[in-house]
Parts: structure tokens; C-alpha cells; sequence
């Protein structure tokens, strides 16, 4: 396996906060490969070291092996874009092609206008853009130059059902006909378990998971009742077996038709259920037992 990314005890402090704490990582070629974790666990912080926009506190970060002319060959798009609100969508895309040194080819800027959507707002200036309109532009210029890498931060952010499916596409077409190695963010767990081949769960900046997405999901068992409740340990005591306590939930190994039994042996416990709602063995399960319960938002 060639590592195009790789981290080793990867270090970066904030006065006493450790946004990474001692994180090492490898991200393979080729494909798509996710970056999850709940807010605060360091995935922006990871693509700023990658893209040398930040120093570590220790350790190092490499790209492509740290070869000469790196940023040529990457693209990326870290959290919500923002662009000069005077220009049109391709006037950016020209702008940022001459600033950036490539060759500014009005046909390289159609073909990825089209490719993300904004053929038909190609002439309209972008302060008049939506949230997601920006998204688009900015995955656009994340492409600028062909890059053989692109990082991507919450490439869906504010985007309907019908821009994430198309955003979907685009991203697996990118990796398996471009052959453009994609790293990305995401809070739409489904969506990460659709579109990314191996993924890694960050927790208070440190390496939680990792591994193809198959596997992860595999190595999460089966289907089980998920109690949200205020007091997770006397909850899970009370099941006994079967029973894991996370921060504001119980995940419980029970068969669906004793799940009502159970949960009104709770109720005569006095125990105070918020929600109950089954899991099963898909991402946003394994996110929440690596993340001990935390929300991916």
C-alpha cells in the first residue's frame, strides 16, 4: 500500500488544548478515504498540517512523500469556501487559475463548471450564491489544474438531497475514472458509508478507528436498541448483560420482540427514556462507539 498522506505522533497544541494529539496516520492511494469525528476532534486541524497551513507543536506531517512541488498537485477545499462577491462563478474559477500560476483554459473551467452543476450560473456574481452554490464553486477550484490528490472538508455542507447524490457522483467518478486520490470530511455518516472506501474516526484529536469501511462495519455486531438516557451506567447496570454505557446513551444486544418487555421493566425502575430506536451494523453505529455516544455534528 502507498501512503500518500501519512502523520507520525502528530502533535498541534492551542495553549493547553491539543487540537492532534500524538495522531499517526496513513492514507493510501487512490480511491476515497474519510476523516470522521464529532466537532473539536481535530479533522480541519489535520488538512491544515497536511496542506502546510499550520506548524505541529511535534511530530510531522507528509504529502506524497514530501516530494518538491507538492501543492501543484493537491487541491482542497477546507470548511465553507468565500470568493471576491463581485465575480462571476467563472471569473472566479479564472482569477484563482492565473493566481494560482496554471494556464487559466477556458475549456479546463467549462468542463468543471458542468461537472459540478453551475454551467447555467456561470455568469451570475456569487454574492447571490446559495450555501451550497459556494460548495460547488469551491470543489470546482479544488480541481483547478488536475491535481492527482483533492481534500475535501464537508463538500455536501448546505446542499438539498438531489446536490449530495450529484456531489456523490462526482467524487466516486473522480477516484475511479480520474483516478484522483479523494480525502474527505463529512458529517452525513450515510453518506461517508456510500461514497468512501476506508475511513478514519478521530476522538479529541487522537486515531479512535480506521480501516475499510466493509471491515469497520463488519467488526460493529448486529443490530442492537439504542436508549437514550440520563443515567448511562445505572441504566446499563440495571440491563446487565447485553448492555454499553456511552455518554448520553445505552446500546443494548436485545432481540426485537423482548425489546418492549425491557423497556417497561425500565419504566418500573423509574428510569426516564428519551428515545429508543434500533442501530444497526452501518457507520453511524461504529461512529458512536468510537466516540463513546458524541453526535458527528
Amino acid at each position: 500500500m502507498t501512503a500518500i498522506l501519512t502523520t507520525s505522533n502528530l502533535t498541534k497544541a492551542y495553549g493547553s488544548v491539543r487540537a492532534l494529539d500524538a495522531l499517526t496516520l496513513e492514507v493510501p492511494e487512490g480511491g476515497v478515504y474519510g476523516v470522521l469525528g464529532p466537532n473539536g476532534s481535530g479533522k480541519s486541524t489535520l488538512f491544515r498540517a497536511w496542506l502546510g497551513l499550520i506548524r505541529p507543536t511535534s511530530g510531522e506531517a507528509t504529502v506524497l512523500g514530501g516530494t518538491p512541488g507538492v501543492p501543484r498537485r493537491i487541491g482542497s477545499m477546507i470548511e465553507t469556501p468565500r470568493f471576491p462577491p463581485f465575480l462571476t462563478a467563472r471569473g472566479v474559477l479564472e482569477w484563482l487559475s492565473l493566481a494560482s500560476g496554471l494556464r487559466g483554459d477556458a475549456g479546463e473551467i467549462d468542463s468543471l463548471l458542468d461537472r459540478v452543476g453551475l454551467t447555467e450560473a456561470s455568469q451570475r456574481k456569487v454574492r447571490g450564491f446559495s450555501v451550497g452554490m459556494h460548495q460547488r464553486l469551491g470543489v470546482a477550484a479544488a480541481l483547478l489544474g488536475r491535481p492527482s490528490m483533492v481534500i475535501l472538508d464537508e463538500p455536501t455542507s448546505g446542499m438539498d438531497p438531489n446536490g449530495i447524490n450529484e456531489m456523490r457522483a462526482l467524487i466516486r467518478a473522480l477516484a475511479d475514472q480520474d483516478g484522483v486520490s479523494i480525502v474527505l470530511a463529512s458529517h452525513q455518516l450515510v453518506e461517508v458509508q456510500k461514497v468512501c472506501d476506508r475511513v478514519a474516526i478521530l476522538n479529541r484529536g487522537r486515531l479512535a478507528a480506521e480501516g475499510r469501511v466493509a471491515d469497520l462495519i463488519g467488526g460493529a455486531g448486529g443490530e442492537r436498541l439504542r436508549l437514550q438516557v440520563a443515567e448511562t451506567a445505572r441504566v446499563a447496570t440495571l440491563i446487565g448483560a447485553g448492555a454499553e454505557a456511552q455518554t448520553d446513551a445505552v446500546l443494548v444486544s436485545v432481540a426485537r420482540a423482548d425489546a418492549p418487555a425491557l423497556i417497561r421493566r425500565l419504566a418500573t425502575e423509574g428510569v426516564d427514556i428519551f428515545e429508543a430506536r434500533w442501530v444497526g451494523a452501518d457507520l453511524e453505529a461504529v461512529f458512536m462507539q468510537e466516540t463513546g455516544g458524541q453526535d458527528a455534528r
